[in-house]
């Protein structure tokens, strides 16, 4: 499979180390609690590994005899938390320098800005030195999103994009023809007209949960493609715009007329098990669901499914960039083993493992271009491996935006306030789903939560 040449357009920003301050009031308001997990330094041979409670997670951990068997003399303790929950505590440690973890997964929201803090290891000179690992592999986008000053920070474990999911059955059944690129007005007449809540079926399952990576994921896309924007170019906070306001409400309306019960705590993995347990028509959400989906060990819709790019308002194309990597801290005592563990996870041979072992519908997708050059792997990711990689490529600020920002991120703000802010908006939208404020209330709220930020930044001219 041949990859096109891309570079990610690169966004005005404030310089990442400006805002260290912003990551020590966050640390300082979060609770680190790790329930009995040893210190870092507690047993040389022990490392501590942060890592998201998700499918391809957990595959990861149930093949950690392979890991052992290269490397005997060391002892890996996983900390495995919700995503809402790992972020809070990862940035808690990382930003303090608590030295609780020798390996934590971060993202592209944080590893630039935390490099630039000097808080995460270059892994650049590590990667070169290993045999076979080849960060050239890489998707170029993915690659990209977590290097600084040209080098890598953090590696993907694996890399996403956003599309749609549909049952290929149930619209034949019906007569529907599914749009080659659908706009949101077009999803909302079919997820209207197959939703069935007689029978527990949703015409369209969305994430409402609160969380800046749980329901502001896929909302920033639909706020982007709408024409809505979190700042503008001189740092005015615009939440509470006519765009803003007209994606918020098509989203709210479209979850409250066809939507998954109790939608307003429906995440991502709420989203997984309905759609695979053929509980919804359409799903929206991240590329990576295909491994859980498409696994025919625990869906009961594996091999039922099309795939449909980010359906779109305004602009040519409306998905997001994601990364779920691996990095060391600074503060680690075991930097060499901490390399060997991430380097285990994040090569070409794991993917290969995870397929011979578990299955090639659980490969982390999305992370490097040989995937896809896998024929076991090519022959199951039939329907979803060109719409993933179309997805990725496609994922700039040029094509799924109408207006500039002074930012970088899709589906996130890259400066430390995000976290913050982000969650606290999403409690809004969370609060407008679940029908307890309007859209209008919520986003009022949501403007007051963001302009001071845009006040600092106006302010500081940074």
């Amino acid at each position: 499979m041949k990859f096109p040449p891309f570079r990610a357009a690169k966004a005005h920003r404030p310089r990442p180390g400006k805002k260290a301050a912003g990551w020590m009031a966050l640390a300082a308001a979060a609770t680190l609690t790790l329930g009995g997990c040893a210190p870092a330094g507690a047993a040389q041979d022990t490392l501590v590994v942060a890592i998201v409670a998700n499918p391809q997670m957990k595959d990861a951990i149930s093949l950690q005899d392979d890991f052992k068997a290269k490397h005997p003399n060391v002892n890996v303790k996983f900390v495995t938390l919700p995503e809402n929950e790992a972020r809070a505590k990862i940035t808690a440690s990382v930003a303090t320098g608590g030295g609780e973890f020798d390996v934590v997964m971060i993202s592209n929201y944080e590893t630039e800005m935390w490099a630039a803090n000097g808080w995460i290891e270059n892994l650049q000179p590590l990667a070169d030195a290993t045999p076979g690992y080849d960060t050239k592999d890489f998707i170029p986008t993915i690659k990209d999103a977590l290097s600084y000053q040209g080098d890598m920070y953090s590696v993907p474990f694996y890399g996403e994009s956003s599309f749609l999911v549909y049952r290929e059955d149930l619209f034949k059944e019906a007569g529907i023809t599914m749009p080659k690129h659908p706009t949101w007005d077009e999803i909302g007449t079919i997820a209207r007209k197959l939703n069935d809540p007689a029978k527990d079926f949703a015409g369209i399952c969305l994430r409402g949960l609160a969380g800046w990576g749980e329901v502001m994921a896929p909302l920033d896309t639909v706020i982007n493609t709408y024409g809505g924007q979190w700042f503008d170019m001189d740092w005015n906070a615009k939440l509470d715009s006519p765009e803003v306001k007209a994606a918020v409400t098509d989203y709210v309306d479209l979850l409250h007329d066809a939507g998954q019960p109790g939608a307003a705590t429906s995440g991502y993995g709420d989203c997984i098990t309905r759609y695979s347990q053929g509980k919804a028509a359409m799903w929206y959400d991240a590329t990576a669901m295909v491994s859980s989906i498409e696994d025919p060990a625990s869906s009961l819709v594996a091999g039922k499914s099309q795939y449909a790019p980010a359906p779109v308002e305004k602009t040519e194309s409306a998905g997001w960039l994601y990364s779920w990597s691996l990095a060391i801290p600074t503060t680690t005592k075991h930097k060499d083993a901490a390399w060997d563990f991430i380097s285990w996870m994040t090569n070409k041979d794991y993917i290969k493992l995870v397929g011979n072992n578990i299955g090639w519908e659980r490969v982390p997708p999305g992370s490097r271009q040989s995937t896809y050059e896998i024929s076991e792997y090519a022959a199951v990711a039939k329907a979803y491996a060109k719409p993933t990689l179309d997805a990725m490529y496609s994922a700039k600020q040029a094509t799924s935006m109408v207006n500039p920002v002074p930012y970088p991120g899709l589906q996130f703000v890259a400066i430390p306030e995000f976290q913050d802010l982000g969650t606290r908006v999403s409690q809004q939208i969370s609060a407008a789903i679940a029908g307890q404020k309007s859209v209008g209330e919520a986003l009022k709220q949501a403007q007051q939560y963001a302009e001071p930020i845009a006040a600092s930044y106006q302010e500081g001219g940074k």
